[in-house]
């Protein structure tokens, strides 16, 4: 069982920064790959970037490629990605994620392989 909190979203103007920051809880942790999704208001939820569970493989939607970093720190049971150059599209509740299957060596992007979440942070980019 993994418990999961987000934390480190806000009100932010285009081209700023933040970064978010996932609080893990459980001892599979470190065995699990995590994922970052994102809702918007009237959208579906959407895979946003993930990690396998040792952070070797990484994954990141077009959306975002080359503006986000997803890490990790076992040792902190934590998972972050760093945003950069928001944009008011980028506004969306942001969920972190717990693969169900342990050390799976790719990243997947199907919410349905997640059955652990957080409650999510709201991220805001105003123009």
């Amino acid at each position: 069982q993994v418990q999961l909190v987000e934390s480190g979203g806000g009100l932010v103007q285009a081209g700023d920064s933040l970064r978010l920051s996932c609080a893990a809880s459980g001892r599979t942790f470190g065995s699990v790959g995590v994922s970052w999704f994102r809702q918007a208001p009237g959208k579906e939820r959407e895979f946003v970037a993930g990690l396998n569970w040792n952070g070797g493989t990484t994954d990141y939607s077009a959306s975002v490629w080359g503006r986000c970093t997803i890490s990790r720190d076992n040792d902190k049971n934590a998972v972050y990605l760093q945003m950069n150059s928001l944009k008011p599209e980028d506004t969306a509740v942001y969920y972190c994620a717990a693969d169900r299957r342990a050390y799976r060596a790719v990243v997947v992007r199907t919410a349905n392989d997640y059955p652990y979440w957080g409650p999510g942070t709201q991220v805001t980019v105003s123009s």
